[in-house]
């Protein structure tokens, strides 16, 4: 007999394991009405975060003039012994940079060790109250930030947000609680606009605290800090005050931690890769999930690399200033805001799949092209190209990852999925900078293109599951 939650789909799409029970069934205006105060929140919080990002520098110059030896000085003897290693200019646009990505990487490092814990806890005691934990420890990390007149505070402030981080998973896993198969990509779409107009306006508002003498008479930038935490407690309240439980008491999973094993399986990244804390899934949609989650790593692993790598190659072949790098940032965030607004959000339930496709294959003439650019003309067009693709590839990676996987397991499944993205973002900018110094440009992105033909592989595998 055929298990009332379990149904063939059609071969035809590109769809993926779909079961009957496991559809919202949520009245549209009640979907609509979630969808829209995620998508405010999430916006609220990425004008926060991203605010930052313009801002390292002087932060660093900052803290460099106050520090004496401590942190700040082994940080930055590691900074140059890397460079040294690859023969990097001593620069300080460059030596910035590097500093920065030490930072970005013990961010991202901690988000890979804590999202799948958030996910599972979410499975356990509900979305809303662990999305609220999250939210106030982000909160304290801008306040830590405020009062940070040494850079080992300013640290501590990174170190305690990067744990906290892991709002933006849930948010995924509460989209995905109240939507059905047909209304998922939409929601999906919302969430990377939302991320779209964060790193366009965020940086905008940093740059604006980063010029006309805020370091004067050694401030230490409160102002955007207090700014940051003002935002981060309006985005606390509104969610405290609008957003529903999603994930009803009786569809949850019972313990958090079962066994030592179980706590390994959230740590652990072989265990990661291999969605170990994943139960209740049938054989094949644990390979689905493997593939995708491998074909999740090995792109943005490529993608956030040579990401990285722009700032040193726009200084370099068309010595671009700081603001001319803004710009350019801007230019690839409005493309990517478009995608996803007007192109994403209309994919088809069972496209997701052939769009994430194109959008990897799109990818390879972007860094072919960017490779080559003798002119700011051909580079953008291939930084148009480039955009192109990082707009629409991971939010329908993330459509295709929703739709595997029990109601009670969406927020371990999210989590990981997210771990494994913090993962390649930690170790993707320094492998390819090393690359970039150590071989050139485009040498660098040459390999970039081939090695994207990896992820096309896995992902083109990913069949939908035929339950009989």
């Amino acid at each position: 007999m055929v298990s009332t939650r379990q149904k063939t789909y059609n071969s035809e799409t590109d769809g993926h394991a779909a079961r009957p029970s496991q559809e919202s069934t949520m009245p549209a205006h009640t979907t609509n009405r979630t969808f829209l105060i995620i998508f405010v929140s999430l916006i609220l919080d990425l004008l926060a975060f991203t605010m930052i990002l313009p801002l390292f520098p002087s932060l660093l110059d900052y803290y460099g003039q106050q520090s004496q030896g401590g942190l700040y000085s082994t940080l930055q003897q590691s900074v140059n012994q890397f460079r040294e290693v690859l023969h990097i200019p001593n620069i300080e646009k460059y030596n910035s940079v590097l500093f920065g990505g030490i930072l970005g990487s013990l961010f991202s490092l901690l988000q890979f060790l804590t999202s799948p814990m958030i996910g599972a806890a979410s499975d356990v005691y509900g979305r809303r109250p662990v999305m609220l934990i999250t939210m106030v420890g982000i909160a304290s990390s801008y306040a830590l930030w405020a009062v940070s007149h040494n850079f080992g505070l300013f640290v501590l402030a990174r170190i305690v947000g990067g744990i906290s981080k892991g709002n933006v998973s849930l948010s995924t896993t509460i989209v995905t609680d109240v939507s059905s198969r047909e209304r998922r990509g939409k929601g999906m779409a919302l969430i990377g606009l939302a991320f779209s107009v964060g790193f366009i306006v965020g940086p905008m508002i940093g740059a604006y605290f980063a010029r006309g003498g805020v370091f004067s008479e050694g401030s230490y930038l409160a102002t955007p800090a207090l700014l940051a935490l003002s935002l981060a407690i309006a985005d606390l309240l509104f969610v405290y005050a609008f957003l529903s439980e999603t994930l009803p008491a009786e569809k949850r999973v019972s313990s958090f931690f079962n066994s030592i094993q179980e706590t390994q399986n959230l740590v652990n990244p072989v265990s990661l890769f291999r969605f170990s804390a994943v139960r209740n899934a049938t054989s094949k949609e644990l390979q689905m999930l493997r593939q995708i989650g491998l074909c999740y790593f090995i792109y943005l692993f490529l993608f956030s690399g040579l990401e990285f790598t722009l700032t040193f190659l726009v200084h370099i072949r068309f010595q671009y200033t700081s603001m001319q790098q803004g710009k350019m940032f801007v230019f690839m965030g409005l493309i990517m805001a478009m995608v996803q607004g007007g192109y994403v959000r209309r994919i088809k339930p069972g496209k997701e799949k052939r769009v994430a496709l194109m959008g990897m294959l799109l990818l390879i003439p972007a860094f072919v092209v960017i490779a080559f650019a003798s002119g700011p003309m051909l580079y953008y067009f291939g930084l148009s190209l480039f955009s192109l693709a990082s707009g629409s590839v991971v939010p329908c990676m993330t459509t295709i990852v929703t739709m595997f996987g029990s109601e009670d397991q969406k927020g371990t499944i999210m989590g990981i999925f997210r771990s494994l993205g913090a993962l390649s973002r930690a170790i993707g900018p320094a492998v390819a900078s090393a690359v970039y110094w150590g071989a050139g440009a485009a040498v660098c992105y040459i390999w970039g293109a081939l090695l994207m033909v990896f992820p096309l592989f896995i992902l083109s595998r990913v069949v939908p599951e035929k339950v009989e």
